[in-house]
């Protein structure tokens, strides 16, 4: 009977119920235990609606989830727009002030090439180790980004891992740091920073955003929007702009990338073998990250009297402020009343700036 036809009951298949069970742990995670909700709860729900048969939303040209990520991830409008409102919330003062910390950034990418060296080495493409590796960078907007112009099916793997392990912060890194450092090490009481002046930040957001491109241009999109939204922020003379980039506009913008990342997890692109070897690469690429960041802190005390905290560099990852706060808490065990914070939100902005950079990098070799 032609009505029958149209009851989705019909058309369910057990890959079907298996992504709705995906998509309620992201959705109870993102409510019971508020793990990055923002993104979670709009991607998870992505999963179980784009797993019911017979809506068409990802039919192309006519979907209405199809239209969410085909404008906003495939045609790279969303990740920049959230870099504009990222860069209205990001102080850099913590980094001008020592300047010496975005080395440290820098050394928290360590995880990223190593891992997508191993990704290759155990047999996925050039452009999907890449998009593997990114995850190191715990940067989900640069994970998209990036995965979206190289390996497009790995897209929604990607960017849940990516996600999954920036909430998790608080779980993966604490043993890496204490595993890395002593005592000693991790109650060094950092000197107090210089006041840095609002023109020496409107300056670097020009300068960096002209000298990255530069570099990397295929870095500009990310670039070019996380540095505006800066200079939107110290400029002190758009708060309009500035309100909108940081709640209104940001917050559309969320929901559409989540619901069109969520929808490409459709069963059949989902359930594979290789899948959980992503999140596992995944996980490999983040603790590589704050192990390098820790200990390219930990050499750079050897040449210096000037001592460096460690956990500061576990902080050079990019998940803005979760990995600083992290590393605030460890020290705190030792010593509570060494406030690191501020001193470890250095590392974590030259974090945000390091993985641009490097997606960039993949995008340059990679892309043709």
């Amino acid at each position: 009977m032609p009505f029958l036809d149209q009851l989705g009951f019909l058309s369910l298949t057990p890959g079907m119920v298996v992504m709705w069970g995906v998509g309620l742990t992201l959705i109870y995670l993102a409510i019971n235990r508020e793990y990055e909700p923002l993104l979670l709860l709009p991607i998870g729900f992505g999963i179980m609606v784009a797993n019911l048969p017979l809506t068409g939303l990802m039919a192309p040209s006519e979907g209405l989830l199809w239209r969410f990520y085909h404008y906003g991830v495939e045609w790279e409008v969303a990740p920049p727009l959230i870099f504009l409102g990222l860069g209205a919330h990001t102080d850099f003062g913590p980094l001008l002030s020592q300047p010496r910390l975005v080395f440290l950034g820098a050394a928290a990418q360590g995880g990223v090439y190593i891992t997508f060296f191993a990704a290759q080495a155990f047999g996925f493409t050039l452009k999907e180790a890449a998009s593997i590796g990114i995850i190191g960078g715990a940067d989900g907007p640069t994970t998209i980004f990036l995965a979206s112009q190289l390996a497009p099916h790995l897209l929604g793997t990607c960017a849940v891992a990516a996600y999954s392990y920036m909430a998790l912060v608080p779980v993966i890194q604490p043993p890496i740091m204490r595993l890395l450092t002593s005592e000693q090490e991790r109650a060094i009481r950092m000197r107090r920073t210089r006041k840095v002046e609002t023109r020496e930040k409107l300056v670097f957001a020009v300068v960096a955003a002209m000298l990255i491109v530069l570099l990397v241009p295929a870095s500009a999109p990310l670039i070019v929007m996380f540095m505006l939204g800066n200079l939107f922020r110290e400029s002190k003379v758009v708060e309009r702009l500035t309100e909108t980039a940081q709640n209104a506009l940001m917050n559309i913008v969320i929901i559409v990338l989540g619901l069109g990342v969520g929808a490409t997890m459709e069963a059949s692109t989902f359930l594979r073998t290789d899948v959980l070897f992503i999140f596992v690469l995944g996980l490999f690429a983040f603790a590589a990250s704050t192990a390098s960041g820790v200990l390219l802190a930990k050499l750079m005390n050897v040449f210096t009297d000037d001592k460096i905290n460690p956990l500061v560099g576990a902080a050079g990852v990019s998940a803005v402020p979760m990995a600083a706060r992290v590393a605030h808490k460890v020290a705190a065990e030792v010593d509570k009343k060494n406030y690191l914070l501020m001193f470890a939100m250095g590392p974590n902005l030259a974090g945000v700036i390091g993985t641009v950079i490097a997606a960039g990098i993949f995008l340059a070799m990679l892309q043709q």
